[in-house]
């Protein structure tokens, strides 16, 4: 390789190179790596400190970080000497490591670097339908780093975490004091949150179970309803509650950043007898219980349920078939016109709605998204409406006279997952696992509907929203 034309390639060749040291770094994991004493302090004012401060740093050949890992320093010493990090340099197992390090030399620049690749890495990982890790991340991170609103890379997490919804967190893949950053973080807050507060509430309790002892966590899993399951459940008495006190006190710091003001008081009567929970939070919130409140947090990403979606016989054209139970709607052989269908379910609460629409049978030009009902004609096709807004299989969002190239086209067994914002009022559609960019050229009315619009032999299936 020859040197002189490329002053990247150059430097890299001094990036923990004993040859060309004059410096041993020892880090916390006892790991040794080497550096070059003038470049490390040219380039972190920190660094600089610690070794020309006259002090024994300032003769010694070593110099020792008790709470900077080796993964993250490599990290550091690629930044330092050439400015840039390799592709695939950071990756989920050493980003939370050299954040921290960049935090502790002051490295603005590599944090911002980091966050981006982070934004990336966890992209990726959704496109590919493989398994997210930032609720693991957020409780490597708080580990670190202080509960505080001010660290951008742990804001990132927050929002990621918020948009899953808890259950299908498994235990022990998020932190005790994850899950309290995630709640502090988020109560009475703007940011977009996925489960119900009783959710929230159960799934600390169950995490906070789990700390105390197995027969605990089994017990509360019992005697603690999914949502679905409240309606018809019998609360427990409390001698069947295993270490009740034990749980009370794991539970408590989370406690303070439950919103129990969206908890109605049938929940909260399965909840007292479990005395986990102080008398008087549930005394005074069952008088305080806030109807006008949402049961979601912040922003509410409705995920709706599966038995409120199904397809309305009553808003349908009238050659469309639709079956097994209002899930399926389907278009004979000889249909060579659209019509279109809406759902029963009208989407008018302050949120995000969710849900998926499959497309068992393509014809050309499928049609998904939402109308409104006012002067909407079934027996039409959506797109061509004033009041219908719709992306078609050939990759194109339509409403009225405008058409605009959204993704790429898709046929049979395709999923799409619609994004309905009624906050911003914008509407947003993932396609096979790719989240696409809000339409910004649609401005939707405050209440709509999910529709879908097809013919010769298309069949659609309509279905709360479910992960890849």
């Amino acid at each position: 390789m020859e040197r002189g034309l490329s002053l990247k390639q150059d430097l890299n060749l001094l990036v923990n190179n004993p040859k060309y040291s004059d410096i041993e770094i020892f880090c916390k994991d006892e790991k040794k790596l080497y550096g070059c004493r003038a470049i490390l302090a040219a380039r972190s004012e920190v660094l600089d400190g610690l070794l020309y401060n006259g002090m024994k740093e300032s003769y010694e050949n070593k110099i020792s970080f008790p709470t900077i890992n080796s993964s993250g320093m490599e990290i550091i010493l690629e930044y330092i000497y050439t400015g840039l990090v390799k592709e695939n340099s950071l990756n989920i197992d050493n980003i939370v490591d050299a954040y921290n390090a960049a935090d502790y030399f002051q490295l603005s620049g590599l944090q911002k670097l980091i966050i981006e690749t982070l934004k990336t890495i966890l992209s990726t990982l959704k496109k590919s339908h493989t398994k997210c890790y930032s609720p693991e991340l957020l409780s490597k991170f708080v580990k670190t780093f202080p509960l505080t609103e001010n660290n951008n890379l742990l804001n990132l997490l927050v929002k990621e975490v918020a948009s899953i919804s808890l259950n299908d967190i498994e235990f022990g893949r998020l932190s005790i004091t994850a899950l309290q950053y995630l709640l502090f973080c988020t109560y009475e807050k703007e940011i977009p949150f996925t489960t119900p507060e009783y959710e929230v509430f159960r799934y600390s309790v169950i995490l906070a179970a789990e700390q105390v002892s197995e027969k605990a966590y089994k017990t509360l899993i019992k005697c603690l309803p999914t949502l679905e399951q409240t309606e018809n459940f019998d609360p427990v008495e409390n001698n069947y509650i295993t270490d009740h006190q034990k749980v009370a006190e794991e539970l408590e710091p989370l406690v303070e950043y439950i919103d129990f003001r969206r908890i109605s008081k049938d929940q909260l009567d399965i909840i007292e007898p479990l005395k986990i929970i102080p008398t008087k939070i549930i005394q005074n919130n069952s008088k305080s219980i806030n109807s006008v409140l949402n049961n979601i947090r912040g922003i509410p990403i409705y995920r709706i349920n599966g038995s409120d979606l199904t397809w309305d016989e009553s808003a349908c054209g009238s050659e469309l078939i639709i079956e097994e139970n209002g899930k399926v709607v389907r278009a004979p052989n000889d249909l060579y016109l659209h019509q279109s269908v809406r759902a029963k379910i009208a989407l008018e609460n302050k949120g995000i709605f969710e849900w998926d629409v499959i497309i068992e049978n393509n014809c050309l030009w499928s049609w998904v998204g939402v109308c409104s009902s006012e002067n909407f004609d079934y027996e039409r096709f959506a797109g061509t409406q004033p009041n219908g807004w719709v992306l078609g299989s050939e990759g194109y969002c339509r409403n009225y006279d405008k058409s605009i190239k959204y993704c790429p086209s898709f046929g049979d067994g395709t999923k799409i997952t619609v994004h309905l914002d009624t906050n911003k009022k914008t509407c947003a559609f993932t396609v096979n696992g790719i989240r696409y960019n809000e339409v910004t050229e649609w401005i939707l009315p405050l209440k709509l509907y999910p529709v879908v619009s097809l013919y010769a032999n298309a069949r659609y299936r309509i279905q709360s929203y479910r992960k890849n």
